[in-house]
């Protein structure tokens, strides 16, 4: 028996890693309304969003540098052992990882995260990691959990490296391989482009934009990322079972940028004869890209019972959220 069931209705600690990012936003604005959990976030910044501290006024946050562990203590002094981390924060552009490989390994392989959680010497914390489909050499369709690691950039092979160091140190954790990440801006907005925003952007002004054909993904909602986070979270919190789970997190649709632009495109009433289908390999990029790095969502459905939902659906709730704000 874990000591935090001993301590009976002790509120549970949620620690978000890089909680001011697109995802961990989404997840601090939901776990902040769930009943009986204490709620706090890193930031890399000097200082944390102030709109995001005025929306959820009880979120703790906390500055700390994830490739030297720098203000972890910090949080162990004040805020606690976390009961759950999750880990949002990454180098996630592929060709930035490309242009700096040390710098991707030490910011996407979470050394100093887990030495931190080891420190504690018990096993009261579970460690959900967000990783990639860019994990998967992109030759076939429809990737399983079990199928082999064959990573095509520096970005997939600092995720993969991140996976092995998880599941060879740490006692309870959840990898989740995200594919996009797609849904409605965040409390204080982030600085990269968000996909369905950009696609509708760019087509709203009526000239002809070119997309690939011929790169696939599972795109997946945001708020279907955050379930997936809240249910192993509760399921953690409740029974306090080990956990130790591999799983593909993708939207149940494989689309190319070309499919994304064409659902933008019917959801909004724009002329389909302005998007262009084109190869990706008319594009350098300074990187190489998997080309179908779809995912079997089977086992995610199975375990959890969350089913994502379509990517025509996301993308109308996408834009709704938008024109309501």
């Amino acid at each position: 028996m874990r000591s935090l069931e001993m301590a009976g209705e002790e509120r549970k600690r949620v620690l978000v890693v890089g909680g001011s990012g697109y995802l961990g936003q989404h997840l601090l604005a939901a776990s902040s309304a769930a009943d009986r959990l204490d709620v706090a976030f890193t930031h890399h910044s000097p200082a944390p969003p102030q709109p995001l501290l005025d929306a959820l006024p009880s979120v703790r946050a906390f500055r700390a540098d994830l490739r030297s562990g720098d203000g972890l203590e910090a949080i162990s002094a004040s805020f606690g052992q976390p009961h759950v981390v999750v880990n949002c924060a990454a180098m996630s552009v592929p060709r930035a990882c490309e242009m700096d490989p040390p710098a991707a390994m030490a910011t996407n392989v979470p050394s100093s995260l887990v030495n931190w959680l080891l420190s504690f010497g018990n096993e009261d914390s579970l460690l959900i990691h967000l990783s990639t489909d860019q994990v998967y050499e992109g030759v076939k369709s429809f990737y399983k959990e079990e199928d082999e690691t064959k990573p095509v950039n520096m970005y997939g092979k600092s995720k993969v490296a991140a996976e092995k160091l998880i599941v060879e140190r740490c006692s309870n954790y959840a990898i989740l391989r995200s594919s996009i990440i797609y849904g409605p801006q965040t409390i204080s907005p982030v600085a990269k482009s968000l996909p369905i925003q950009w696609i509708d952007g760019v087509l709203s002004q009526g000239q002809q934009v070119e997309f690939f054909n011929d790169e696939f993904r599972c795109p997946v909602y945001v708020k279907d990322m955050v379930d997936v986070i809240l249910s192993l979270t509760k399921t953690w919190l409740s029974n306090g079972e080990k956990v130790q789970v591999l799983l593909n997190v993708g939207g149940p649709d494989r689309v190319s940028r070309l499919q994304m632009a064409e659902s933008v495109a019917v959801v909004r009433g724009y002329d389909p004869r302005i998007i262009k289908s084109v190869s990706a390999s008319s594009v350098n990029r300074g990187v190489a890209s998997p080309p179908d790095i779809s995912m079997d969502i089977t086992k995610l459905t199975q375990i959890l019972g969350i089913k994502p939902i379509s990517f025509r659906d996301g993308v109308r709730s996408t834009l709704d959220a938008e024109a309501s704000t």
